[in-house]
């Protein structure tokens, strides 16, 4: 375990956001949510100091170095019209000096807004489609058309969720254990897997025993968790390690109850979350992600599943810009 600690934090990494992020204890929230309620947490990733910040700097900053160090000079990367992945794609591009190709599915009317704006003030070249299922050959036609000009592209896969990418998440851990928590629940937003692929290994490696529960916003229970284990397996050939010493030798658990009528789409306990964290703690999650992620936990603290002596911690992903959308 310690060798793959070392290989994990000697990885190289362009420092994107040098600044750990706060843990905050929502301590309003507690209180409305009764004397039944758990300690809750907040890892406040939103404010991660690059990018307008969001789960995707920490994953970014390990697949720029290992695209930096193949001699990339564009990052090619795809994801919706308001991708958080896409905008964070293209202000790393911005900070490296790299081109930067977005192909994003959706109609990019002007003016654009929220994170489609700020791919385009970070430099950015956006090429649209009208479906996710367009976007990999897109990626792969504007791969071939860079090498044909000379130039050494890098397809970042969607989310940046690879096994350096959940690997470059897995380092925040350091974060949680450097403030003394030690949470006996992790609740966050998941759907591409690397976050939550991130969150086990690191914990593992840190000498963190939660249960990382998983609030699907899009994904079937079933097929997130196989692609969190898929990245599971890859990160532990990456650090020379056994899978089960990295997994914690338990399946992902995912909930899909807060999914409702599919992504991006508000469901009545997400708009309540966000009420709620609003106007207790002054907080704001975003209304595709965490909004549903909050949920998910008031829905299991509603129905008595933790206790007053345990501790949780929320993951706040960032993903706020969609509010401008």
């Amino acid at each position: 375990m310690a060798t793959a600690l070392a290989t994990l934090m000697s990885m190289p990494s362009v420092s994107l956001a040098p600044h750990a992020t706060p843990i905050d204890e929502l301590t309003r929230l507690t209180e409305a949510l009764g004397a039944a309620s758990p300690r809750v947490f907040m890892k406040r990733d939103d404010l991660l100091s690059f990018g307008l910040g969001g789960n995707k700097v920490r994953k970014m900053q390990t697949v720029a170095a290992e695209a930096r160090g193949a001699g990339a000079d564009t990052l090619i990367t795809a994801g919706g019209l308001q991708s958080n992945h896409a905008r964070v794609t293209a202000a790393t591009g911005a900070a490296l000096g790299c081109r930067v190709i977005l192909v994003l599915n959706g109609v990019a009317e002007p003016p654009l807004r929220a994170n489609a704006k700020l791919d385009e003030l970070f430099g950015a070249e956006i090429r649209t489609v009208t479906s996710r299922e367009e976007r990999d050959a897109t990626m792969v036609a504007a791969a071939d058309e860079v090498r044909a000009a000379g130039g050494k592209p890098w397809v970042v896969p969607i989310g940046a969720s690879n096994p350096t990418g959940a690997l470059g998440f897995a380092r925040g851990l350091e974060e949680v254990t450097a403030a003394g928590l030690r949470p006996d629940v992790i609740v966050h937003a998941s759907s591409s897997a690397g976050t939550q692929a991130g969150l086990i290994a690191g914990c593992a490696l840190f000498g963190l025993r939660p249960r990382i529960l998983g609030v699907s916003s899009d994904e079937p229970a079933a097929s997130l968790a196989a692609n969190v284990e898929h990245l599971l397996a890859g990160m532990a050939d990456r650090l020379g390690a056994k899978l089960a010493s990295i997994s914690g030798d338990r399946a992902p658990e995912v909930d899909e109850r807060q999914v409702g009528d599919g992504y991006g789409i508000s469901t009545p306990a997400s708009t309540e979350a966000l009420e709620l964290v609003a106007r207790r703690e002054g907080v704001l999650l975003d209304p595709v992600y965490t909004a549903k992620a909050m949920a998910g936990l008031i829905a299991r603290v509603r129905a008595g599943e933790f206790s007053p002596e345990t501790t949780v911690l929320f993951w706040h992903t960032g993903g706020q810009i969609g509010y401008f959308a």
